[in-house]
């Protein structure tokens, strides 16, 4: 009984590992792409989204992807307006005024380069430790803590 209590544990956690190894990443790369409510261009644009905007990969039919945001919506884009270059999104301090700080190194104590709210697209330069290099034009590159971002 126990072993198979453990064998099925292992099956679910082989699984459930597999599902986040697949989950993939792409990024809009045009301004204003719509995201629709299905598979094509006769459906209700739901929203626009910027150029950079990070979204998870649902699964794909025919030249759409359905995708999720950061804020768990799902909707469809075309493909040929996504690209591969990744991009996060300041997911912290929802609801509030409250900024996240960008730092000159990947440290809390080091010195703050900038501040960026909930929402705030950056350009993923680098990743180390639980540390992101990121980029925001040409005015702004520096590190975040990654619990403050989304687009993994």
């Amino acid at each position: 009984m126990k072993l198979q209590q453990i064998l099925l544990t292992a099956i679910f956690l082989l699984c459930l590992q597999q599902t986040v190894a697949l989950a993939e990443m792409v990024s809009i790369s045009d301004d204003e792409s719509s995201m629709r409510s299905g598979p094509g261009a006769q459906h209700e644009a739901l929203w626009s989204l910027g150029a950079g905007f990070p979204v998870e990969l649902i699964k794909s039919k025919g030249e759409w992807l359905q995708v999720k945001d950061f804020e768990g919506s799902v909707g469809w884009v075309k493909k040929s307006l996504t690209q591969k270059t990744p991009f996060m999104i300041v997911k912290a301090n929802k609801g509030s005024k409250k900024q996240i700080d960008v730092h000159q190194e990947p440290n809390s104590k080091s010195k703050v380069v900038a501040k960026a709210s909930y929402g705030v697209v950056f350009k993923t330069l680098e990743k180390k430790g639980g540390w992101v290099k990121v980029g925001h034009g040409q005015e702004v590159n520096g590190w975040v803590e990654s619990s403050s971002l989304w687009g993994f």
